[in-house]
Order: C-alpha cells, then structure tokens, then sequence
C-alpha cells in the first residue's frame, strides 16, 4: 500500500532531561524499521531530540533560552543522538545517512533539488537517511523551528506515500488529553477546517519545540501534495508497523485527491500557492 514512508519522532519519545537518551525505544524503532526495509519499503527518520540529550549530558535544569546556548547544547546532543541511531541500526545491517538542514534547504531552488537527489541516491542504496533541522547554525532567518513541519517538508520533496509522525499521545481529541482524561480520539481527518485548529491546544513538553499546532500544520502539507499522515503514540515504535498495514492507529489524515506537481510543492512550502 505504501512503498516510501517517512517517520518523525519527537522530543518527548527519545530524551529526558535527567536520563538522556531512551536507547530502548531507539532499538525497537530501528527493529521495526529494519523489518520494513526487508519488505521493500523506502525509509525515512526526521528525529528530534539533539538539544535533549545535549541538556541531559550537560546536567542542565532546564532547556537553554539563548541561541548561542540552544546551538551548544544542539553541538554535544546531536553526535550522541546519531551514535545512538547507529548502533541500534546496526544490529540490522542496516546503514544510515545524516542530513541536518535548515529552512534555505527548501527554499532555494538549487538546495532543494540537491537535498532531493541526496534522497533518492540514499533510498536507493537501501539506507536510511536521518534528518534534524541543523540546531547548531540555524538562527530565526533560515530556521523552520520544528520538526513536525519539516518531516511534511521532507516528505513532500522526497515523494512520500505516508508520513507518520509518532507522538506521547495518541492522536488529535476532541479536547486537551493531558487535562482531560475522557478526551476521545478523532480517528479520521478528511479536512482541516477551523473547527479542527481550534483543537490544537497547545500541550507541549519542555524539551519540545512544537506541538498539536504544528503537526496541523504539516498535516495541511501533507493533504495539498498527496500524502497521507498519521499521528500516533509512539511509546511502542511497533505501531508503525500497524499503520504501514492499513490498520486503524492514532488519527489519519487524508490526502487531496488531486496531487501537485513537485514544482507546486516546492512552492506550497515557501507559502506560494501554486497557480
């Protein structure tokens, strides 16, 4: 059903500020993940996470405020979090490629069609390009913020078929899940109306950048080009494999039926809509 697949987890699932890096949940995502890859499935990571593992190896009480801070923390966390991938892929056989981007990889022009020939050169090959927004340079003129929007963007420039972000919730409620426990799931989105947004009350953690807001939004990317997303808890990366099935999990985003061109999806993602 889907043959390319990218894949975001967040903040929340792979780092804590005291214990550092969830290594357990990286090698049953790279379990799963290697599974798919057998199948002959295309695979795609955007991981967050750097600053977290960087502020737990620090031995920091909080996320830093300051830039120069943020992209220090970013500079120790992001080797760790790669050497952890690494060896949980490993075991597989299974190679990886790191791509830290930033927003002018996917505005210019030029950037974008390298980025995407990087990709697919990768994808062929059989590894799994690893992406993050490159914390370490990136300054509020060439940075996206959040990794939910650029997992659409990179889904989007690399011509996925699905794109599955894996959350601490289980999906978009009809209320706030962390103050209200009878909050219910919504299990299918065919449009994202007001109504929907007015949803997407903010819940994020401290190590987090973004938020239900933001993955709405890649949502909406994701439907204009053609794809379909889904978000779901990801405490147990098996889900993925669910999901990938056709089994219902978390909340489904349907696509647009008519697809758009990869010209019109690079301008969808610099706020150009296409004409």
């Amino acid at each position: 059903m889907y043959k390319r697949i990218v894949v975001k987890i967040g903040t929340a699932l792979l780092a804590d500020k005291v214990k550092g890096l969830n290594k357990g949940r990286i090698l049953k995502l790279a379990k799963t993940l290697a599974l798919l890859l057998e199948e002959g499935k295309e695979i795609c990571i955007v991981t967050s996470g750097a600053i977290g593992a960087g502020v737990a190896a620090l031995k920091l009480k909080e996320k830093p405020k300051t830039i120069p801070e943020k992209q220090a923390t970013a500079a120790i966390g992001q080797p760790l979090l790669m050497e952890a991938y690494v060896h949980a892929f490993r075991g597989h056989g299974v190679l990886l490629g790191q791509l830290l981007l930033t927003k002018d990889d996917f505005t210019d022009r030029k950037r974008y069609l390298n980025a995407k020939n990087t990709f697919e050169a990768l994808l062929k090959r059989g590894v799994i390009p690893v992406v993050n927004e490159n914390d370490t340079v990136a300054v509020d003129e060439i940075k996206v913020g959040d990794n939910d929007n650029i997992s659409a963007m990179v889904s989007n420039l690399v011509g996925a078929d699905l794109l599955i972000i894996l959350s601490d919730v289980k999906g978009l409620c009809n209320d706030d899940p962390v103050n209200n426990k009878n909050a219910k799931l919504i299990p299918v989105v065919v449009k994202i109306t007001r109504k929907i947004e007015r949803l997407a009350k903010s819940s994020k953690g401290e190590l987090a950048a973004g938020g239900m807001t933001t993955k709405l939004q890649a949502a909406k990317k994701c439907a204009a080009a053609g794809i379909t997303m889904v978000i779901a808890d990801g405490k147990d990366p098996a889900v993925i494999k669910s999901i990938v099935s056709g089994e219902p999990n978390g909340t489904l985003f349907l696509p647009c039926e008519k697809k758009m061109t990869d010209h019109e999806i690079w301008q969808l993602m610099n706020g150009c809509p296409a004409k």
